[in-house]
């Protein structure tokens, strides 16, 4: 059954047109994943269904009468009016699903602990009050930004049982894989339909194209034959107009003309031909298949200094009279690529102030190197100076031309028009801000980075861009991200925070996980039989993804193999759930 239809939606702010024509039938139970580089119009779109905006033509047709929508917006845009109208609505069902989203007491909270909530505090709050409201459709925009693992988790399996629709936006590649059976992707103001999850639609864009890239190389091939084609039927025809015009002196010469002028009028028909259906073939053939945009994120070489960067020995911190970590013992050093993972509010940041210098700590000994450079990339994307213009900020920080041109070619490398370097900081999205704050990053060239939060509101194109560029990093990094795909491949070794305590773990994200869930299982047998059903699965799947890329969606065994493809794939949830 249909819930929604769009047909031939546009919209434009200015000059810009954000949606060109975009088509879309959303089906009752459907989760979807939007998907699209920043300021490709998702949030538009579904500001657009929810009915915040308005088309500028097009049509949308409800099948359900009094359709009810709950639109969870990204955190940064509530106001604190907002979040105070939520908690004077604080019913039961609010209360409950803040209390599965690990906030604590709810209905205790005053106007102090509810303007001083943290970013991910604020998500869930906004989550609950949303999905309290029971909707018809739920939309969410970034719903993983600020959220710990617990959070994430928990809106996996409530949204898994969620028997309503679905339309989410999001960044985080391993969130929309648990998730979503259908990727719609908006490019250049159109929309494309990929069945599946996230990494199956990586995967389908690759073969569609690769195959859209060798009909492309073989209508060129079939062009240049055309036009040398063209080329020779000319001089053909050249030298025939030529014998045609000799004027002969005897009486015979003139039927040899009339052969020569009729070759050359069968010469001229047959380039008129040819030239016809190499127009066709610009005019309907393939186009040439776009490239994603490549963000080159160029880090200089490292100079090597001391190996031990940090050690902190039985630190204790604590906020208004609450245990952050107590009785913690660590060390980081040169090129350590380390990734902080624990709940919100558990003091993963105040930690990385401490070693900023922007705390103080409260008991116990840390050492941080004298000579230790550190570069800080906070949560914070509103820290800019709102009313000057990119160019601005970089003419005022970086005091030789050099630098500051640098920062230019890089934040257009990574995908910021040159055009956006006039406008002011408060008219650029979040994305665009925070590449800001990462190219500046880049270039201070310091021995230790600290990102925070570094994926948040970057595109899923720049998200996979940075990671291959810190896997290659020479340097130290402290990084602490909810994003699980980007941890697993940027960090080899971890800081823990549980149980109020800050522990070190000498191996990866994912070996942690895996190391966790083992722990949960008491039965080995059963722990062995499991993780070799996985494999079988997994392997089963890389083969029907091979099948899938020699076959055309329209026969009957795609549909088929499509179908194995999805129970696979919940059947591969199910077993980690």
């Amino acid at each position: 059954m249909t819930l929604i239809k769009l047909h031939n939606i546009k919209k434009s702010y200015g000059d810009q047109t954000v949606l060109k024509d975009v088509n879309l039938e959303i089906k009752l139970g459907e989760r979807i994943g939007l998907v699209g580089a920043n300021g490709a119009g998702k949030t538009t779109l579904a500001n657009i269904i929810s009915g915040k905006t308005k088309a500028d033509s097009g049509e949308i047709t409800h099948y359900i009468r009094n359709l009810k929508i709950g639109y969870l917006l990204q955190s940064t845009s509530y106001s604190l009016k907002s979040f105070n109208h939520m908690f004077e609505q604080n019913h039961h069902d609010f209360l409950e699903v803040s209390s599965h989203l690990g906030l604590e007491k709810v209905q205790e909270w005053n106007g102090d602990r509810i303007s001083g909530m943290s970013g991910g505090e604020k998500t869930k709050i906004a989550i609950a009050h949303v999905y309290a409201s029971n909707p018809d459709l739920l939309i969410l925009d970034e719903p993983t930004n600020h959220l710990d693992f617990q959070g994430v988790d928990w809106l996996i399996k409530e949204l898994k049982n969620f028997t309503t629709n679905t339309i989410i936006i999001s960044h985080d590649r391993y969130f929309l894989d648990q998730i979503v059976d259908r990727i719609i992707e908006i490019e250049d103001g159109v929309t494309t339909n990929f069945p599946g999850n996230y990494t199956f639609y990586r995967e389908e864009k690759e073969r569609r194209y690769e195959r859209q890239k060798q009909k492309y190389i073989e209508q060129k091939k079939y062009e240049k034959k055309i036009e040398s084609e063209i080329e020779r039927l000319n001089n053909w025809s050249s030298k025939a107009h030529r014998e045609a015009g000799k004027v002969g002196k005897m009486a015979d010469m003139r039927s040899g003309k009339e052969f020569y002028r009729s070759k050359a009028k069968k010469m001229d028909k047959q380039v008129k031909s040819r030239i016809k259906r190499l127009e066709k073939i610009e005019l309907e053939g393939e186009n040439k298949p776009k490239e994603e945009a490549k963000v080159d994120f160029d880090w200089e070489k490292q100079n090597h200094r001391g190996r031990r960067f940090i050690v902190a020995n039985q630190i204790m911190q604590s906020i208004e009279g609450r245990i952050l970590f107590k009785d913690s013992s660590f060390s980081i050093l040169r090129g350590e690529k380390i990734g902080l993972i624990g709940p919100n509010g558990c003091g993963k940041t105040t930690l990385l102030r401490l070693f900023c210098n922007e705390e103080t700590l409260e008991s116990g000994d840390l050492w941080i190197s004298p000579s230790l450079k550190i570069s800080h990339l906070t949560q914070d994307v509103n820290d800019l100076e709102s009313q000057k213009t990119i160019n601005e900020l970089i003419q005022q920080t970086y005091v030789y031309r050099e630098e500051a041109q640098k920062t230019v070619n890089l934040l257009i490398s990574m995908g910021l028009e040159e055009s956006m370097l006039n406008k002011s900081i408060k008219q650029l999205s979040l994305g665009e801000r925070t590449r800001f704050k990462l190219a500046q990053l880049m270039n201070e060239n310091k021995d230790l980075l600290i990102l925070d939060e570094p994926t948040n509101h970057l595109d899923l194109a720049s998200r996979e861009q940075l990671e291959k560029t810190l896997v290659s990093y020479g340097g130290t990094l402290l990084i602490v991200s909810h994003d699980r795909y980007f941890l697993e491949k940027t960090c080899e070794k971890l800081l823990v925070f549980k149980n109020e305590k800050i522990q070190k773990v000498e191996n990866g994200y994912k070996n942690y996980l895996e190391k966790v869930e083992l722990e949960k299982t008491p039965n080995l047998k059963i722990q062995e039989k499991t993780l070799e059903e996985k494999m079988i699965i997994e392997n089963r799947l890389i083969q029907i993804m091979g099948e899938l890329g020699r076959l055309n969606p329209i026969d009957s065994e795609y549909q088929s193999l499509d179908e194995e493809f999805k129970q696979l794939m919940k059947r591969k949830k199910q077993l980690f759930d």
